[in-house]
């Protein structure tokens, strides 16, 4: 068998994992179940919650989101070691549809450098590893990391040993985006080529876009055979991103005629996936992104102008609905009523209950009371806040004073609510948001520093609606500096369980953990303060 003849492509969503992974772009457990019921919702078949082993949030993420998610398969990600493979079965064993994802790396730099084992050594780690995964769990994933740049026939062979062990899913990673369309094709059909136990096997892909071409190369995977494409919401992820899952839904969606596949994709709530992860983790969607950018639908040339208003396929490829978008964006205003509103947010994709659209009805009342006109972006704004409700509000303000000039001091007086206690604070910086922020400090002191403040306007004009992305020091610097150099222990050393039942953790954990712990970051405070001071900083500018 040359090719897999199925025409169902699967996607596996890995926004909550290597999408998390982007710098800056960390999630709280509460906008991870947002983001992954939403998928759950839009048909993803596959979702990648996490990497249990590499820390007690996101163990605690996979294992909630497998409880709540209803359709989607939960897989979790796990190293080619039996601890991190029993580590990932306790995260994924109580979901509906649990899958153990398990990798190493197989190219010459990888064994050299980072696995530091020959190609045997390699071959006997992968076949003892998915052979205790699949003593776990039924649904095996296995990967060769960085198997575009292996050898071609080292591939087959390990990818064959995967099998053998009892994997029921391969994937073939892009790990570095090296890879160019016609490479990746040809790839994939080596390998059904040589391997004719494939056509029992799910085949993927996961591209990264370091060179620009991951959408593609995902498609031409898919031509050649792979049956399921690993991607990211907005193509989040490490370096350059992730193939963009609205770009190969809608590609699939749009191009039938040469691209003869089908997927279980909800399009419409496209652009409510873009617009939720972009502000959870704070990377606003750049305006020209393909299918969810705010220019994707927008025409300024005279001549594209003309044609729209002859006929919208003159210039458009994709109907703005088809992901979310309104095809008219009709205006509403403070005199429009619950009714108007709720059919506008049902024409956006969304379905909320009575109470949620009472809160939102509220909301809208009080914008139009301050914007003469309020448009689709502008609900959208409102929709995301109602979406979130007041989980994160551990800090509410109340009353904000803020003075600023050249010849006085830069001085906030803010009225600050924390835990049903009222705060009444004043405090001075070296500008208006150094100051807010010290008043911040004093209601909730802390030791971290504010290292990133970003205003990005969510719609137009003067009385524009915006979000505000605050990102804090401390964290990064434990990061950094105590545990980025635990990596290198862990992965060598690995754990230790006594006869005893005492555990020996690597050189530098039991540092790393009391860092951790002396900074706070372990309680509710260092939970929230994340959260809570951008959602302060929201209400303030905005």
């Amino acid at each position: 068998m040359s090719e897999n003849k199925s025409s169902k492509v699967l996607i596996f969503d890995t926004t909550l994992r290597d999408g998390e992974q982007s710098p800056g772009a960390t999630m709280s457990l509460a906008q991870k179940i947002e983001i992954a019921n939403l998928l759950d919702e839009m048909g993803v078949d596959i979702i990648e919650a996490g990497f249990p082993i590499a820390s007690e949030g996101d163990f605690e993420a996979v294992s909630k989101i497998g409880k709540i998610v209803n359709h989607a398969v939960i897989c979790g990600l796990a190293r080619a070691s039996k601890l991190d493979i029993e580590r990932c079965w306790r995260a994924v064993e109580n979901s509906k549809k649990p899958r153990i994802h398990t990798f190493i790396g197989t190219s010459p730099l990888h064994r050299e450098f980072q696995v530091k084992l020959s190609k045997n050594e390699v071959m006997d780690r992968v076949f003892e590893t998915v052979k205790f995964a699949k003593s776990y769990c039924d649904d095996v994933q296995w990967s060769p990391m960085d198997a575009t740049r292996t050898e071609s026939e080292f591939l087959v062979e390990v990818v064959k040993i995967a099998i053998q062990a009892g994997a029921s899913t391969i994937n073939i990673p892009d790990t570095v985006g090296y890879t160019a369309p016609k490479e990746s094709a040809k790839i994939i059909k080596n390998l059904f080529s040589k391997i004719p136990e494939l056509k029992d096997i799910i085949v993927s892909t996961h591209c990264h876009n370091d060179l620009g071409m991951a959408t593609a190369n995902s498609l031409a995977a898919v031509e050649a055979g792979a049956r399921q494409i690993e991607c990211t919401i907005n193509g989040l992820g490490e370096r350059a991103g992730n193939t963009a899952l609205e770009e190969i839904v809608m590609a699939l969606k749009v191009r039938k005629d040469i691209l003869p596949y089908q997927t279980n994709m909800v399009t419409n709530k496209l652009i409510q996936a873009s617009r939720l992860v972009s502000k959870v983790s704070g990377l606003p969607v750049q305006f020209n992104k393909a299918v969810v950018g705010k220019n994707a639908f927008a025409h300024e040339s005279g001549i594209h102008q003309d044609g729209m208003l002859k006929h919208a396929g003159t210039f458009e490829i994709m109907k703005p609905e088809d992901i979310g978008l309104t095809e008219t964006n009709l205006v509403l205003g403070k005199h429009s009523g619950r009714a108007a509103l709720r059919k506008k947010i049902n024409d956006l994709g969304y379905n909320l209950g009575d109470n949620q659209l009472q809160d939102l009805f509220y909301r809208f009342k009080s914008l139009a009371d301050k914007k003469k006109e309020i448009y689709d972006d502008d609900l959208l704004a409102l929709l995301s806040d109602t979406a979130m409700g007041e989980q994160n509000d551990f800090l509410k303000l109340i009353d904000l004073d803020v003075k600023c000039g050249t010849k006085v001091p830069q001085t906030a007086k803010a009225t600050i609510i924390m835990e049903n206690k009222e705060y009444k604070v004043e405090s001075i910086g070296d500008g208006p948001v150094d100051a807010v922020f010290n008043s911040i400090k004093k209601v909730f002191p802390h030791s971290a520093r504010l290292q990133h403040f970003q205003i990005h306007a969510v719609t137009e004009g003067t009385d524009a609606q915006a979000t505000v992305s605050v990102r804090l020091e401390e964290a990064g610097k434990i990061a950094t500096e105590v545990l980025d150099p635990c990596n290198l222990s862990g992965d060598h050393e690995g754990s230790k369980r006594q006869d005893d039942g005492k555990v020996v953790t690597p050189k530098g954990y039991k540092e790393a953990y009391e860092r951790l712990r002396d900074g706070g970051w372990f309680g509710l405070e260092g939970a929230f303060i994340g959260c809570c001071v951008g959602n302060l900083f929201s209400k303030v500018f905005c």
